[in-house]
């Protein structure tokens, strides 16, 4: 679809976009001037904010988006985010890699800021992919033509692979798994990739092999922009004694004591790749309820 053009600054965003630009503005307004529910809220009000705002940023260059032609399906990737998250939880109970700290003592309300944080994970990443893969293309240039098809491996090591890499760590005593965690990272976009290209839904092994390596770079992308957006505003929850996670990485992957916020530097490197998870996941979930069948 072509880009529409705007009229003036003025209609650079549709109204929900300013919205989103509001919550963190507003947001981060709150936060300085010593808001404790900013303080304990600050990474799922951010999220909520900045989803939004991409989502109109992406509407205004594209005519559609998440929340405007789509907004059907969007519950069904909140409800997956949530769930795809959970499975990670549950390796951390083994690997060790991370826990909260300053969470609500009132249960429903801890779950309830659990869901809510976990809900903007699979929203956050494919919003930014969404807009990454809009400025690669335009950048390209519409008449671009993909080259000749590349060689990506067969379908059956990445499974192997994938399925080695996900059991490998909880085979493992916790004092050795808890320096794979770089396994899963990866593991379950080796693992279902290749089963979302045998049921012909949206694979990125097909897109890759066909030279179309745009959508893989703007998820790689996205999953660092949003590791750094998730690392920067836990930073700051954490600064104001607010609802954050610390990070339990052995000392043996620590890079010098280096560190953003409070991901050691070579956490990092995971984001890029649980993108590309994410998007796995995603479009298995999507085909095994019906695909766009039931959700267009």
């Amino acid at each position: 679809m072509n880009p529409i053009k705007p009229n003036s600054f003025r209609m650079y965003l549709p109204w929900h976009g300013w919205v989103g630009v509001v919550i963190m503005v507003t947001s981060q307004l709150l936060l300085y001037m010593g808001n404790r529910f900013v303080a304990n809220w600050l990474t799922p009000m951010m999220w909520t904010g900045y989803i939004i705002a991409v989502d109109g940023l992406v509407y205004r260059l594209q005519g559609e988006s998440w929340l405007t032609t789509r907004r059907r399906e969007f519950p069904l990737l909140v409800l997956v985010s949530v769930g795809v998250w959970l499975i990670f939880e549950v390796y951390n109970f083994h690997l060790q890699n991370w826990l909260y700290q300053v969470l609500p003592t009132n249960p429903l309300v801890r779950n309830i800021a659990y869901f809510w944080s976990f809900s903007t994970i699979m929203p956050g990443v494919f919003e930014t992919a969404n807009l990454v893969e809009i400025l690669l293309n335009q950048r390209r240039g519409a008449e671009h033509k993909w080259p000749r098809k590349s060689g990506i491996g067969p379908s059956w090591a990445w499974f192997i692979t994938g399925i080695s890499f996900i059991t490998i760590p909880l085979a493992l005593p916790i004092h050795i798994a808890t320096h794979l965690f770089g396994f899963v990272w990866i593991g379950f976009f080796l693992l279902l990739d290749p089963i979302n290209e045998r049921l012909g839904s949206p694979s990125l092994r097909v897109k890759m092999r066909f030279g179309n390596r745009i959508p893989v770079i703007a998820l790689l992308i996205s999953g660092m922009i949003c590791g750094f957006l998730w690392e920067t505003w836990n930073y700051q929850a954490y600064l104001a004694d607010g609802g954050h996670w610390v990070y339990t990485i052995p000392e043996s992957l620590r890079i010098f004591g280096w560190h953003f916020g409070k991901m050691p530097v070579l956490g990092l490197l995971g984001f890029p790749l649980f993108a590309l998870e994410l998007f796995a996941f995603y479009n298995l979930i999507r085909e095994m309820l019906g695909g766009k069948r039931v959700f267009e």
